[in-house]
């Protein structure tokens, strides 16, 4: 699965792990090729010495190679890089997102920001289990922030806000979330059977970021693959993925996981949508197919009586119009949802209008 990309590279080498440096990477890739970005980078974090525990066990912290930098400034130089790199590749309509802890995400949201990203959102993700500050000097570091931004401001990035408010069992979705950090079983593991990845993240943070902000079949690229919880996510959702991965041990890991992942089937992957994506009917569609007959009559709940005219308005007494406007007139409302507003009678039963909306919207897409 791993693949070494030439710069000449045309095609895009959808759900395929590529090895080498992800600017150069990013570069061969072909210009507006991506729905999504999902950016991992290293975090920069600075660490002088050893960690231990209380019981002077020694904490196996994040000092990888991968996270050093020598100054400040050389590391916002490769965060300009890459993030440069990453907006070439957005589609007019795509979105990245980046996740660090204190040490980078300001940096990055500042570099975001100078290159013409338009931010969405930051998303606080509060560990439910985050590791304790051992030496008793600082706060617990219980959270990490995510960045959401779109290519640009005039950008209309995908949203699926229904389905992450049913996600969240029907309340709308908060900028906070609390998810436990990758343990158990999740936690992958080298040959040795240490973590094979310091910072590997949860599937659950994946889940809820490729379920909100992309359809099935759009491109996720992830240029800091690591082991692949992008990849393994995307795939289960029926996304395509790239990653990229210069260090050979993460690449090994991954290939191995994604191998052993399954996408989820058709009827699966299907998502509750915003009622303004359905197909638009209009009430007079329902009278020219004689579903409703001029004359016939329409009740409200609380018993009030309009007439069906040729043409697809009501009549009620003095009140004429849409459907929605003669509803909102006699409820001496300033707006009305008609659809949900008016019943009619078939074999002695109140049938709301919206059911003959519904037969109509399933022919349209069977």
């Amino acid at each position: 699965m791993t693949k070494t990309i030439a710069l000449e590279a045309k095609e895009l080498p959808v759900n395929q792990i590529l090895d080498g440096d992800c600017i150069e990477v990013m570069n061969s890739l072909p210009e507006g090729s991506v729905d999504l970005i999902f950016a991992d980078p290293p975090y920069n974090l600075q660490l002088k010495g050893d960690l231990h525990r209380p019981d002077n066990s020694k904490v196996d912290a994040v000092d990888d190679h991968w996270d050093q930098f020598a100054s400040f400034k050389v590391y916002d130089d490769f965060t300009r890089a890459w993030l440069k790199a990453a907006r070439r590749l957005l589609k007019p309509n795509g979105a990245i997102w980046v996740i660090g802890s204190y040490h980078n995400v300001f940096r990055m949201g500042a570099e975001l920001q100078n290159q013409g990203f338009w931010i969405l959102n930051d998303v606080v993700w509060r560990k439910s289990n985050p590791m304790p500050n051992f030496r008793g000097k600082r706060l617990t570091n219980a959270h990490e922030t995510l960045i959401w931004a779109s290519k640009s401001e005039e950008a209309k990035p995908t949203f699926n806000y229904e389905a992450l408010k049913e996600l969240n069992e029907g309340v709308q979705m908060r900028s906070d979330w609390v998810l436990p950090i990758c343990n158990g079983g999740e936690r992958l593991k080298d040959e040795n059977g240490e973590k094979a990845h310091p910072t590997q993240k949860p599937e659950a943070l994946l889940h809820r970021v490729l379920l909100g902000t992309t359809n099935p079949g759009d491109v996720v690229l992830d240029p800091f693959f690591g082991t692949g919880t992008t990849g393994a996510v995307a795939k289960m959702l029926g996304r395509e993925f790239i990653g990229i991965e210069r260090e050979e041990a993460y690449r090994k890991v991954a290939e191995k996981r994604l191998s052993k992942v399954r996408k989820f089937d058709k009827e699966a992957l299907q998502t509750t949508t915003s009622k303004r994506a359905e197909p638009r009917v209009a009430f007079g569609q329902l009278v020219e197919r004689g579903m409703l007959r001029p004359g016939e009559t329409l009740v409200s709940p609380r018993g009030k009586i309009a007439k069906v005219r040729a043409d697809g308005t009501l009549i009620s007494g003095e009140a004429k119009g849409s459907i929605h406007q003669v509803g909102a007139a006699l409820e001496s409302a300033p707006s009305c949802n008609g659809w949900t507003y008016w019943q009619f009678k078939r074999d002695g039963k109140s049938v709301s209008i919206d059911v003959l909306r519904q037969q109509v919207r399933a022919e349209m897409h069977p």
